[in-house]
Order: structure tokens, then C-alpha cells, then sequence
């Protein structure tokens, strides 16, 4: 816990240092919004922000993830100017792998709708897609898609680097701080409880990641979103003969059917996918019970990368809702909770511009994105839409 006191009142208190909490911190800062602070129990990063892969794209099914993928790509290739930082950017492209007919069409329609919003990913043939990665196997490939401007990036680097803007333009961050609760009057926010005692204030942005769903009971807010773990490990160093099949240019590389993915990680490789045998809820550590699905899809897909050894390893949480897509909006039940979380795993790629969306809907004006489908209420109108380019 900080032994720093914490200010007696804030503008706006944003719960949650992961890639959401500092993005929004710091575009809300640098609109000139006075008095932001971003509060964080552990660290920053330390949550599922700092246990992804790191991976950036603008390749979705559904229209409005295309369009905060890409803008947040345009973020990310210009973050050395704002807010400033090296986050490690390698642009080497996403390669999805499709080996379903029903999943190559449906592929296909996603290739022309994010053509139409400026996303320039190609449609690939078996043989183009071994090219691009030898390390693969590509016998049963119907077909691949490929966007280059997409890549990797350092998670904890992005995060710093937006706390850093944000203390830069004025904002407060204060991390060993955990919030206990929200206190409301008539339906209006009007303080939020820590550990280090009670801060005024008349605004909430929950950017909690998996932990978002106890952060909105508080306030009376649904958030459905439940925790998933997912694993990841990192091969050691590769042998001379492998430097070359797996190259410093290797793209991200994703079997869509098993969600089997790769990519270089300095000398070594990184893979991971998801297990079908893990049951949402809170299940801290690492397991070996998905090593049976990992190996067999590396046997299928990656067989070169069998012989080696691992260096590394952890686990994470994916924050999942019903329909694999994310909660941005703000609650209508009381006055100001605003919220993103839930993103199923591609939070960390849709950082920048959630942030930038966040702001604009604090600042009450047209946010950047349109985001009104991602409302949390549509579970209960039945306008879901499922997001089907989950890795």
C-alpha cells in the first residue's frame, strides 16, 4: 500500500492501471481535464495488460474492433512522439491460418469489410503463407490472411509510457492504492473508497480488467464479464539451423481453428492458444493440463518447434463477456460511471483508442469511434454481436 496521502477529492478517479486505466489517464489529462487520478492496488501493468502477447492488429470480424484496432495501430506507430517512449514496435503482420471452409468464407467477408474501412489486409493462398513463415506447416491451409502493418509491441513499455504523459499534463497516478468501494447519493457518485481512505469525486472510469465486474456492483452496474485464464510460454534460444526458418520478420502466426499462435520473442519463440478444457473463474498459476493441446497443435502446425526446450512461462487472464466483445459506455442507472473492459483478449491492442473514446465520452461530445453497440446494456435488448477473430 502507498504510504503517500492521497488527494482529499479528484475530477474524475479512473480504477485500474493496465493499458485502459493509463490511456484514459492520460487523454483525459492531456484534454485538459484537471484533477485525474488513476488509482492501482499493485503495480502498473501487473495484470493482464503485463501477461499478454503483446499483439497488435487491425484484422477483426466486426466493424467496430476493426476501426480501434486501427486507429490504435496508428497510436502505436507514432507513440515515440505521443506520449513519448520506445515500445518495441515490430510491424512483421498477423497471419491467420484457415483450415475450415465455413471459417475461410466467413474470413473472406472480414477481408472486404476491412478493406472498406482502410485496413489493407490481403487474402493469401497455402503456398504465399508458407513463404511468409517456413516454420509452418500448410498441407491443409485453405487459405491465410495477412495485414502488415500489424505486429508486437512491450505491453509494460505502453503503459509507462501513457503514465508518463498523463503525470506530464497534471494527472495523479498512485499505485499500492486498492479501492474498497464507491459511495453514491441519489444516484450520483460521490466518492470512491481505498484503503489509504475515501476520495471525493463526482466520476468513476472502471478500467479494472477482470476484476471490473466487482468494481460495477459498487455502483450498482452490470459488467458480465468473467476471468479465463490463458497460458504462455517462451521457447529458449533458437539454434543457428532455426534463426533462419523462424526469422526476426516472422509474423504473428494463427492456426484459426485452434488458436495455436507464434511469434519471435529476441531469440526465441513464443507460442500459446487457448485450452478447451479451462472453465471461466479465478485460477491463479500456471497449469500443465493444456501441455497435451499446445503439443498437439505444435506437432500439426510448428513441428520444428518440438526439439526445443522452455525458458519461460505464465499465465494470465482473459476478461470475457457472452459475446467475445468489449463494454465501453457509460451506465445510465447512475451519474458519471463510465467503463471499458471485457475485451476477451485484445484489450491491449485497443488501448489507444479506447482511451481516446473514453475521454470524448466524459467531455460529453461525438467520440472518435462510435462504440454504442459495445454498451453493456445490450445483453439485455438482444443486440449482441459476436466477435469470431478471438486468438
Amino acid at each position: 500500500m502507498s504510504t503517500r496521502p492521497l488527494p482529499e477529492s479528484a475530477q474524475v478517479v479512473v480504477v485500474g492501471g493496465g493499458v485502459m486505466g493509463a490511456s484514459t489517464a492520460f487523454h483525459l489529462a492531456e484534454a485538459g481535464v484537471r484533477d485525474v487520478l488513476l488509482l492501482e492496488r499493485d503495480a502498473l501493468a501487473c495484470g493482464s495488460t503485463s501477461r499478454s502477447a503483446g499483439g497488435v492488429r487491425a484484422q477483426f470480424s466486426d466493424a467496430v474492433n476493426v476501426e480501434l484496432g486501427a486507429r490504435s495501430l496508428l497510436a502505436f506507430e507514432r507513440f515515440a512522439e505521443r506520449p513519448g517512449g520506445e515500445i518495441d514496435l515490430h510491424q512483421v503482420g498477423y497471419l491467420f491460418l484457415h483450415t475450415e471452409p465455413a471459417a475461410w468464407a466467413a474470413a473472406q467477408e472480414a477481408v472486404a469489410m476491412q478493406n472498406a474501412r482502410g485496413v489493407a489486409t490481403r487474402l493469401l493462398g497455402a503456398e504465399e503463407a508458407g513463404r511468409l513463415n517456413p516454420g509452418i506447416v500448410t498441407g491443409e491451409v485453405l487459405g491465410a490472411t495477412f495485414h502488415p502493418r500489424d505486429g508486437y509491441c512491450s505491453p509494460e513499455n505502453v503503459v509507462q509510457g501513457y503514465a508518463r504523459g498523463a503525470r506530464a499534463h497534471g494527472a495523479t497516478v498512485r499505485t499500492g492504492v486498492g479501492v474498497t468501494g464507491i459511495e453514491t447519493s441519489g444516484g450520483e457518485i460521490t466518492g470512491v473508497m481505498t484503503e489509504g481512505g475515501t476520495v471525493r469525486t463526482s466520476t468513476v472510469v472502471c478500467t479494472a480488467g477482470t476484476w471490473s465486474r466487482a468494481v460495477g456492483e459498487w455502483a450498482g452496474v452490470d459488467l458480465p464479464i468473467d476471468p479465463l485464464r490463458r497460458q504462455i510460454v517462451v521457447t529458449e534460444p533458437l539454434p543457428a539451423p532455426l534463426l533462419d526458418v523462424f526469422h526476426d520478420r516472422t509474423p504473428m502466426t494463427i492456426d484459426a481453428q485452434s488458436t495455436f499462435y507464434l511469434h519471435r520473442e529476441g531469440p526465441s519463440v513464443l507460442v500459446g492458444m487457448s485450452y478447451r478444457g479451462e472453465r471461466p473463474g479465478f485460477r491463479p498459476g500456471f497449469s500443465d493440463a493444456w501441455t497435451s493441446d499446445l503439443l498437439e497443435a505444435m506437432e500439426r502446425r510448428a513441428p520444428a518447434l518440438l526439439d526445443l526446450g522452455l525458458a519461460h512461462r505464465w499465465a494470465g487472464y482473459y476478461e470475457c463477456t457472452p459475446d467475445h466483445n468489449a463494454l465501453i459506455g457509460e451506465a445510465p442507472a447512475v451519474s458519471r460511471f463510465l467503463y471499458a473492459a471485457g475485451f476477451s483478449g485484445h484489450g491491449f491492442l485497443q488501448g489507444p483508442a479506447v482511451g481516446e473514446v473514453l475521454r470524448d465520452l466524459y467531455l460529453d461530445r461525438e467520440p472518435v469511434i462510435d462504440v454504442s453497440t459495445l454498451s453493456a446494456d445490450r445483453f439485455a435488448a438482444g443486440t449482441t454481436v459476436l466477435e469470431r477473430a478471438i486468438v
